[in-house]
């Protein structure tokens, strides 16, 4: 009876090891109306829509120094959410720019019109097909958010993102983009040893088939947007925005500039990203300094 006992006991806590591992029974399709934004999960061998309900609420107005890169994927969206031909952006280029930033103030100014954004981790591309079945037949427009993306050498991830942008049989849906950003152009690593592959022919370069199959997936972004650093007074214009949208004050110019651009030296950064942890940290020394 002993051994029974135990090989029962050892079954319950292989069972709540596993039911841990399992997400909760998902209902028969997720209430659209509880969120605008979503996250694909994945737990095991399931993958679920997570409603995200208090989404950044960033806007297009706190993105400093970048208005032709608004300008382009404000009209991009602007298109799309009205039902017209759009394209499927892909933003590159120095990090901490305002790129995710950008994607997340289309929600925030498209959302009254049907917008919604999922987001996808790269890990999980492989279900984008079970994506797409979740939100097949719906009214809204969906933006499929894919942040910070790139392919190391032999990764094979990519290549369902490519079915989903237009390289699989079926007509690419009219009520889905994919925006993603990228510290890299073509998503994957470069090599000198590629260059070696390539040919000439009847006076013509052709890159060799590494080189091809790189640009292959960059190439089906109709709309590539890229972001530079920042100089030093765009950096301490987007900090000093940043301190007023916290509701800090600014009453040491010399001192804040000083401040600042030592942040920066330490982050060896003047991204706008540096510069908004700088008003965080700024503006909250500022409350410490009022506390009695």
């Amino acid at each position: 009876m002993d051994a029974i006992q135990k090989l029962i006991a050892r079954a319950e806590a292989l069972l709540v090891r596993l039911e841990a591992w399992l997400p909760p029974a998902p209902a028969a399709a997720p209430d659209w109306n509880a969120a605008r934004a979503w996250r694909w999960r994945r737990r095991g061998l399931h993958g679920w829509l997570q409603a995200i309900p208090h989404p950044h609420p960033i806007r297009l107005s706190d993105l400093k120094e970048i208005d032709e890169q608004k300008a382009r994927v404000t009209e991009n969206t602007r298109q799309f959410v009205a039902g017209h031909p759009a394209n499927n952006v892909l933003l590159t280029g120095a990090r901490g720019t305002g790129k995710s930033a950008l994607i997340k103030a289309m929600l925030t100014e498209f959302s009254g019109q049907g917008l919604r954004v999922i987001e996808i981790d790269k890990e999980h591309l492989v279900d984008l097909p079970e994506v797409m079945e979740q939100i097949a037949g719906r009214s809204e427009r969906f933006i499929l958010f894919c942040d910070d993306l790139s392919f190391e050498s032999g990764e094979a991830h990519y290549k369902a993102l490519k079915s989903v942008l237009d390289g699989s049989l079926a007509t690419p849906s009219e009520h889905v983009l994919v925006y993603a950003t990228s510290n890299r152009r073509h998503l994957m690593p470069e090599y000198f040893s590629e260059n070696s592959e390539t040919r000439h022919a009847d006076g013509e370069i052709h890159p060799g088939e590494t080189v091809e199959e790189k640009i292959s997936l960059s190439d089906r972004f109709g709309l590539w947007v890229s972001f530079y650093p920042f100089d030093q007074e765009a950096y301490l214009e987007i900090a000093a925005h940043w301190v007023r949208s916290l509701k800090g004050a600014l009453p040491d110019a010399e001192q804040f500039r000083r401040e600042a651009l030592q942040w920066a030296l330490m982050r060896s950064s003047r991204s706008g990203r540096s510069a908004w942890q700088f008003a965080r940290d700024w503006v909250g020394r500022q409350g410490k300094l009022k506390r009695p």
